[in-house]
């Protein structure tokens, strides 16, 4: 006889799914009795199915319902009975809060928060940097407000959603986020961030607001920012001045600046920003303002260019998950996949670093979605995908007998 072939008594997914406590889900639950309010389909059944959905790449719920009625023989290993009806998951969609969904995204970050944080920043030396920025997800303006003025033309503008976040620079995933209609400028957002003394924020012109900046200042929360073009200041101080010097790269001005913050069109009160003129290997140049007076001016340059990673952040989402197609039309139905898909990408970076692999995080969420339902072990199967499918399945890969 041969070898007793060993699997793993759990697919890819429910591996995956484990590593959401059931404790987080019953507290969401009881938070916001989303099961009071909507029975035919428990928060738990509801949030496996569109999990399934986000790491299949379902563009819809047609998709979604016939993938999980394919692998009904293992739905068991997930706690389903069965797989359920698309009227069922659309209903749902509709009907429970999304609110419910964003409990969960947060209590699984506030679980995982250290063990994904990585002290280890390159070029930095300071603590606690948050990374501002928005990014827009097309729909059509009958389901959310389009941005922009009506087309000439008469046809329908483009509308849709922007998600704008907040990311903490140290674990690489959103820590707060807010959804609204694309249409809302970005500077709204900061209204709604608490931050404790000591924090740093990076963010482009686009946030621009004298008044937040006044107020962080006293909260001694510290920001870098470009500077608008046509932004008014007065210079009080130059320190630094390299602007006639052809050759010179980096830091090429340095200036104490006020600006006037205004109150009913009236300038009540000047504040005093840090300018930062810093010059590509390119021949570009970067204004930068800060109101941190203490850290070189290089070092302010180098924050800054940390902005890039939440561009990275959000390509990684919208090219790995689930965004170009909706499973409903609500409102609430949209803002739920939102979090599913946020959920999902916090679960693939907890998993990525228990692996310990250096597999790309595309190449990882590609893995893991053709071997959804596969049996064998998850974290070894990520580190190191051939070895661990010969130990499971007792498979060579020599093809030449």
């Amino acid at each position: 006889m041969g070898e007793i072939k060993k699997f793993p008594g759990q697919p890819v997914l429910s591996q995956i799914l484990d590593v959401i406590p059931n404790s987080l889900i019953q507290s969401a639950n009881r938070k916001h009795q989303s099961n009071r309010y909507y029975k035919r389909l428990p928060l738990r059944v509801h949030l496996i199915t569109l999990l399934y959905g986000v790491f299949s790449y379902c563009n819809g719920l047609r998709e979604l319902c016939e993938g999980m009625l394919a692998c009904e023989g293992k739905l068991s290993h997930l706690g389903l009975d069965k797989a359920p009806a698309r009227s069922t998951i659309s209903d749902a969609n509709n009907k429970r809060s999304y609110q419910v969904f964003e409990t969960i995204y947060y209590g699984l970050l506030k679980k995982y928060h250290s063990f994904i944080s990585d002290s280890r920043l390159r070029g930095l030396s300071i603590r606690n940097l948050k990374i501002i920025d928005s990014t827009t997800i097309s729909l059509f303006s009958d389901m959310l407000q389009g941005v922009g003025r009506n087309r000439l033309d008469g046809s329908r503008k483009k509308g849709g959603i922007k998600v704008h976040a907040m990311m903490d620079a140290f674990s690489g995933v959103t820590e707060f986020i807010r959804i609204t209609a694309a249409k809302e400028h970005d500077r709204k957002f900061l209204y709604h961030l608490k931050l404790p003394a000591g924090s740093w924020l990076v963010f482009d012109k686009a946030y621009n607001t004298y008044h937040h900046f006044a107020k962080w200042t006293t909260q001694k929360v510290w920001f870098v920012s470009r500077m608008k073009d046509n932004a008014v200041f007065h210079v009080t101080k130059v320190l630094i001045d390299k602007t006639k010097r052809k050759q010179s790269i980096g830091v090429i001005k340095e200036q104490y600046i006020t600006v006037g913050i205004k109150t009913n069109g009236t300038v009540t009160e000047r504040l005093k920003l840090r300018r930062v003129t810093y010059k590509t290997k390119e021949g570009k140049r970067l204004v930068y303002i800060t109101n941190d007076f203490t850290l070189p001016a290089s070092k302010i340059a180098t924050i800054y260019k940390n902005r890039w990673m939440i561009e990275l952040l959000f390509k990684q989402i919208k090219q790995n998950f689930p965004l170009r197609y909706f499973w409903g039309e609500s409102d609430n139905a949209i803002k739920m996949q939102v979090y599913c898909v946020l959920i999902a990408q916090l679960l693939m970076v907890v998993i990525r670093k228990k692996a310990d692999t250096k597999k790309s995080f595309a190449n990882m969420i590609t893995v893991i979605r053709l071997h959804l339902m596969s049996y064998v072990g998850l974290l070894e199967f990520i580190k190191d995908t051939y070895k661990a499918w010969r130990k499971t399945h007792n498979a060579s890969f020599d093809f030449s007998t």
